[in-house]
């Protein structure tokens, strides 16, 4: 080693690879691999990791193993480390998807002392030809990228990366350097515990990213607020991140046609679809990729300008990876995020049925999730916190609660009894049952603990649960509670907090967000909610309604519906294709009713001198989303609605609302053969007659007048819809 230890390591870092200087730990990191020790390596997104087992790798004899989680990634990792070298052999990969005389050329490389580098994937690892043909080669190391994926508690768990360690001292042992861009504290022991290196020396890179801006947006109107958001970001690049593929496809069909160059990526489409699309946002000929948390790692692009996650991620740590992906060249990167606690309880009904250990992992780490989304503390400072890192400034200025701060109040007494709490219940309980003892609340696990008899319970009741949960948060972050690592989520005084609570001093205390728990669907559904609506102009709009309806002798909801006259109050359509964009309105109605209610608009606008937010005009994809089109199709076969509604898992009433939205949009259904099961024909007269007569299309008015006992809310909904699309199209 001691001819290792006297190499100039900037002058091979220039030969090999054309820098001139390391970035921040490289040097050491490369060092103390060189000197045959094992390492820890916890770096950020874009803080050059790679470079860390690359430059060692070549400099020492024998070939290094890395070991990593993609087939993806190891190639272009292979790639990048050929396109250094003038030999193609001196990075290989070993997988499954090569060829048998592929592999034999890269064993061939290998004992010929070619190769520098050999990536394989842990299945790999296992194989047994693979063990016994790497016990016969020199290993220089085992580089372990991605090793967050070795923990449960990681946010992109693998459970064939526990093997690895048994796997190693089969093969030969050599020293090891296990990377990752996100490991709490609970994960890097966890990490370090499973693949026998506690001892190793470990390099802890600032989490800071000063160039990102953190936001978290209220999930209202979610797909227009995207729309305007890259709208105002024209050209840029970006990733949005979904959490269902379903979701993937939807809204990157809704941005196309809404002019933005954007495609889709996740795992269910087929491999040169994938490629194709990833590579076209790589040479810049898209400017937005909508994706699954599939798409991100190990791709090099520099000038990613934000990164919007449309639904909550499970975890922190995922998040804080895939925002890592914004502004890697210390440029602009703008981080939001579109939060409702709806997403939450869905995320949490998917991880029924895992095994128990694993919904309880995933319950932790969502809460964290909840914590940071609804706390009103700086983004910046939570973050970094929960990687295990202090952030001393009290305001970054570069996040929405510090660029909007919530007014503060002194908490010196709230810290204290929440002090008190954890230590009256011995330091073994997580936040959420402290929050409940301290607010009063006698839930189940706080009676089988008996902690509804101790004296501090409901000690603060005058507050709810959701306030001493942010109290419990901020005095975390203020280092007087810890987490045992262990035992994940059980509080603990620290020494400061014992010092507080013998000589409290003024702290001050945000209140958390107040998201309501309303999700984005229904708001779109019920604008009448928005405060957006211009009350003069909707007010207006019911006179020609009116007039119509009577020259016709229509009810006046057949001719436009209160919701698509206040979603002309807010976006104040003064062209034909303008009105055809209109909830519930379409090509049909547009051209049927739509010119004097364009006229009435197009003057309003000009008297009142109104600026129009066309760039919250969106395009609706509905009838070409599959859901729809399945629905169509199904009708055209004559198929039962409650077939139709169970191969799309959906209950009755919501394959009522598609339905209805099927025929606002201006398509014409006919589901008689349905109905004509459900209602006989005198039956179907009655409700026809109700709603041709009828001043509003309420469903509730509709049981008052007609009975709850004569018809159901689903009868009336069907005629409903039966007299809409004859009547009303």
């Amino acid at each position: 080693m001691s001819q290792v230890a006297k190499i100039e390591l900037t002058e091979e870092l220039k030969r090999h690879f054309g820098f001139s200087t390391f970035k921040g730990n490289q040097e050491p990191i490369i060092r103390n691999v060189l000197a045959g020790n094992d390492t820890f390596v916890l770096m950020p997104t874009g803080g050059g990791k790679s470079l860390c087992y690359q430059l060692p790798a070549l400099l020492l004899e024998g070939t290094a193993i890395i070991i990593s989680p993609l087939i993806a990634l190891m190639k272009n990792q292979v790639d990048s480390m050929r396109s250094f070298s003038m030999d193609d052999g001196v990075a290989h990969f070993l997988n499954s998807s090569l060829t048998k005389t592929e592999i034999i050329k890269v064993k061939e490389n290998i004992i010929n002392g070619v190769t520098k580098l050999l990536y394989v994937a842990p299945e790999s690892l296992t194989k047994e030809e693979n063990i016994e043909f790497l016990k016969r080669i020199k290993i220089s190391f085992y580089a372990i990228d991605e090793a967050h994926c070795i923990s449960e508690w990681g946010h992109d768990f693998r459970p064939e990366y526990r093997r690895i360690r048994p796997i190693v001292n089969e093969i030969g042992r050599a020293p090891i350097i296990a990377l990752t861009a996100t490991a709490t504290p609970k994960v890097q022991h966890d990490i370090q515990k499973n693949l026998g290196m506690l001892e190793a020396r470990v390099y802890k890179s600032s989490f800071n990213r000063p160039n990102l801006y953190y936001e978290v947006r209220h999930k209202v109107n979610a797909t227009k607020e995207l729309i305007k958001f890259i709208k105002n970001n024209l050209g840029k690049s970006g990733i949005i991140y979904c959490l269902s593929r379903r979701k993937v496809e939807e809204l990157a069909e809704t941005l196309q046609v809404n002019g933005i160059k954007a495609l889709p990526y996740h795992a269910g489409m087929d491999s040169a679809t994938r490629t194709r699309n990833q590579d076209m946002f790589l040479m810049e000929e898209v400017d937005v990729i909508v994706a699954t948390i599939a798409f991100g790692m190990g791709i090099d692009k520099p000038d990613v300008r934000f990164v919007i996650h449309y639904d909550i991620p499970k975890s922190l740590e995922g998040y804080y990876q895939e925002t890592g992906r914004a502004g890697r060249d210390g440029g602009e990167g703008k981080c939001i995020t579109f939060y409702s606690y709806n997403d939450i309880q869905k995320l949490e009904k998917f991880m029924q049925g895992k095994p128990v250990a694993e919904q309880e992992i995933g319950k932790q780490l969502l809460l964290e999730t909840v914590t940071y989304a609804e706390s009103s503390v700086c983004r910046r400072k939570q973050l970094l916190h929960y990687f295990g890192e202090d952030y001393p400034e009290e305001n970054c200025e570069n996040c929405d609660n510090c660029l909007n701060p919530k007014e503060k109040f002194e908490g010196k007494d709230y810290v204290v009894t929440a002090l008190q709490a954890v230590l009256d219940v011995k330091e073994k309980f997580k936040a959420e049952h402290i929050a409940d003892v301290l607010a009063g609340n006698a839930t189940s696990g706080v009676k089988s603990y008996n902690h509804h008899k101790i004296e501090i319970f409901g000690k603060g009741k005058q507050e709810d649960k959701k306030f001493w949960n942010a109290v419990l948060r901020q005095a975390l972050i203020a280092k007087f509670l810890n987490k045992d690592i262990e035992n994940y989520g059980l509080l603990k005084l620290s020494d400061e907090g014992k010092e507080f609570m013998i000589s409290p001093s003024s702290f001050m205390l945000t209140k958390d967000h107040d998201y309501d728990q309303v999700d984005n669907d229904a708001n779109m559904k019920n604008l009448s909610g928005t405060s957006t609506v211009d009350p003069g102009l909707f007010a207006s709009l019911k006179d020609p309604r009116k007039k119509i309806s009577k020259k016709l002798n229509l009810p006046p909801f057949v001719i436009f519906q209160d919701p698509s006259l206040e979603d002309m109050a807010i976006q104040y359509p003064v062209t034909m294709d303008e009105m055809k964009n209109i909830a519930g309105v379409g090509t049909g109605k547009a051209a049927k009713y739509g010119k004097e209610f364009i006229e009435l608009i197009r003057k309003y606008v000009d008297e009142n001198e109104i600026e129009r937010p066309q760039d919250m005009v969106v395009k609706s994809v509905v009838n070409k989303s599959g859901i729809k089109v399945y629905i169509i199709q199904s009708i055209d076969r004559k198929m039962p609605l409650e077939d139709i509604a169970d191969a799309k898992d959906l209950t009755m009433p919501e394959l009522l609302t598609e339905i209805e939205a099927i025929i606002n949009a201006g398509t014409k259904l006919n589901f008689n053969y349905y109905i004509n099961e459900v209602l006989d024909e005198e039956q179907q007269d009655d409700l026809y007659l109700y709603f041709r007569e009828a001043e509003t299309e309420s469903i509730d008015a509709a049981i008052e007048e007609l009975g709850e006992d004569e018809y159901s809310e689903e009868q009336i909904r069907l005629m409903r819809i039966k007299f809409i699309s004859e009547i009303g199209h």
